[in-house]
């Protein structure tokens, strides 16, 4: 069962308290495992900071010392204090080109790594997940949420060498006039109330807004690949009509957080120009009363913004931190399995399946209060061929499903060689399991590239072999690139047929003991279906095999035939048992006659 509760919606209940905090650490644990074999580098990125805090002090000064020299007409020591001002900057500049390069490569380094963890429990999560949520949601959180939790790191790194130069900004102020840090206290305690304020609204938003995008980012996925049936169907305008609802949406909720956060930043501004008028009140007001130099309340202004800052970034920090948590809450929830259920398998391991198998009661739905197998029952022996006939619906390829342990059964068992399936190990299982669909998936890979898949090691005449016995290799043969042709995303390039026949040498390459025939001829002609019955058959006694068949004529020389209808076996056996037995099988047969 997912639980529905998100990151979103779980941060946007409350403002930032105790257990953001918390969250925040537990974030940042999970996060230092990325960083922990690379650490060093983070730490010469922070050192390579700390070289930048005493130009940070001393510019103000400097700057006021030269407006000083001008003043007097001391160009021979303007000109020394340029030059010295020229040399520093142009290290610190050299020292910032080599810092971000370095922390761009440990970035890219880090976020390849989070992103492979998260591609690799992808893959891991249940089928139900993939079910029940939008692709766009797990494209979002791959693309956008991973790169957010390294930044965490440079803010990191910056807060370090900010507060130790912020540190040396206010032990200067101090020692210039206790006066006037006061006054800078007093603007920063109103810097950080508005930006409190505006963070927490500005996040709640922005939470909502990331849902949409994520919600989006699947529409745009969905609109590409279903291209080519959107133009057969000359829906176009239906579509972008769906398209500019779901975008403009987005975009609307996107125009009113700018609005709204620059509404803030308008009347922050306006406080902030307030206080700069009143700096300069009551820096006039110590020059007159000699408490304070001209010369220094030249540095104190250039120090004011300096002084700001400090205390906006505390809340600037709590914004990063309040997006940290939301993409690092949202790319750990995938990985960890709370939200997003893991597929579980055993821990004992079959090297070889001898391939039989048996259902015992099984019972099993998609969805709760809809079960689709109402407690059925049957045994496959080792090196048969069974067929699985009955109408569109009755739970025959949920039979496959079960069996690949796609879905776990609600009730009941299903044994291999006379062990339950949820006792093996995933490649105990899967890697003695093919299954061919009706709809295979083919890779945007070369033809060879897509045969590779499944064996990387296989040599091209172990290719070669499985395409003839497809029925592929003289088609193969006719295309200007061979093996090596690229067939485009999802076999754009090929045929129905063409991709099922790709499917078929896909899994005769896997060389498994169990081969699953999910309608895997249904899209073929029939001169090249009788070839592919014949390649079936020729693997008859040495696989267990099993069909499922629209084509009842295709299935007539199977070892057993078993009947489902509305989730319950009503028939098995062979075909002339069942065309003596099972009126519901003759007219199955006949009809498929008719129709042949």
């Amino acid at each position: 069962m997912i639980v529905r509760d998100s990151v979103e919606d779980s941060l946007k209940k409350k403002n930032f308290k105790l257990k953001d905090w918390k969250d925040t650490k537990n974030y940042l644990k999970k996060s230092w495992k990325y960083v922990k074999n690379d650490k060093k580098t983070l730490i010469l990125v922070i050192v390579t900071s700390l070289l930048f805090m005493p130009m940070s002090i001393l510019n103000p000064i400097l700057s006021a010392r030269m407006l000083l020299d001008l003043n007097g007409e001391l160009y021979s020591d303007l000109l020394k204090v340029a030059a010295f001002i020229f040399l520093v900057f142009s290290i610190e500049g050299l020292l910032r080109f080599i810092s971000r390069i370095i922390y761009e490569k440990f970035t890219i380094k880090i976020n390849y790594a989070i992103q492979k963890d998260v591609m690799n429990e992808v893959f891991n999560l249940s089928t139900k997940c993939y079910d029940e949520n939008g692709t766009g949601l797990f494209i979002d959180r791959l693309r956008s949420d991973t790169s957010s939790i390294v930044n965490v790191f440079d803010d990191l790194a910056n807060t370090i060498s900010d507060l130790l130069t912020n540190i040396g900004v206010f032990v200067v102020v101090f020692m210039i006039n206790k006066i006037m840090l006061l006054f800078f206290i007093i603007a920063g305690i109103k810097s950080i109330i508005f930006e409190k304020i505006r963070t927490t609204r500005y996040y709640n938003r922005n939470a909502t807004i990331r849902k949409v995008e994520e919600d989006n980012t699947g529409l745009i996925s969905e609109l590409i690949r279903g291209a080519r049936d959107i133009k057969v169907l000359n829906a176009n305008n239906i579509f972008m009509k769906k398209f500019d609802e779901r975008i403009n949406n987005a975009n609307n909720k996107r125009i009113e957080l700018t609005i709204y956060d620059r509404r803030f930043w308008m009347i922050e501004n306006l406080f902030d120009e307030l206080f700069n008028f009143l700096f300069f009140v009551l820096g006039i007001y110590l020059v007159s009363i000699n408490n304070l130099l001209p010369a220094n309340l030249v540095v104190l202004y250039m120090y004011r913004g300096r002084i700001n800052y400090v205390f906006s970034y505390f809340s600037y920090l709590i914004d990063h931190i309040k997006s940290f948590n939301l993409s690092a809450g949202r790319v750990f929830e995938i990985m960890e399995g709370k939200k997003f259920p893991k597929e579980h398998f055993g821990t004992k391991e079959l090297k070889k399946i001898h391939g039989d198998f048996k259902f015992s009661d099984v019972h099993f739905g998609y969805k709760e209060d809809k079960e689709i197998l109402h407690g059925i029952s049957f045994e496959v022996k080792a090196n048969t061929t069974v067929a699985f006939v009955g109408r569109s619906g009755s739970g025959k390829t949920t039979v496959f499903s079960l069996l690949d342990k796609l879905y776990d059964v609600e009730d009941g068992h299903i044994f291999i060689d006379g062990v339950d399936i949820n006792s093996l190990t995933k490649n105990s299982l899967r890697n003695n399991i093919s299954m061919i669909t009706q709809n295979p998936y083919i890779f945007n890979l070369s033809i060879k590239d897509n045969l590779m898949l499944v064996k990387d090691n296989i040599s091209m005449d172990e290719i070669i072999k499985a395409c003839k016995t497809a029925q592929l290799h003289d088609f193969i043969m006719s295309l200007p690139d061979g093996y090596d042709t690229i067939v485009g995303e999802g076999g754009v390039t090929l045929s129905g047929g063409e991709r099922q026949r790709l499917a078929i040498a896909r899994a005769l390459i896997k060389k498994t003991e169990i081969i699953l025939f999910d309608e895997a001829t249904s899209a073929l002609d029939n001169e090249t279906q009788e070839k592919i019955q014949k390649a079936i058959y020729n693997l008859k006694g040495t696989y267990t095999i099993l069909i499922i068949a629209h084509r009842l004529s295709t299935i007539v020389n199977s070892d057993k035939i078993i009947m489902i209808d509305k989730g319950k076996i009503i028939a098995e056996g062979t075909h002339d048992k069942l065309m003596k037995t099972s009126k519901e099988y003759q007219k199955l047969y006949k009809a498929d006659i008719i129709n042949k």
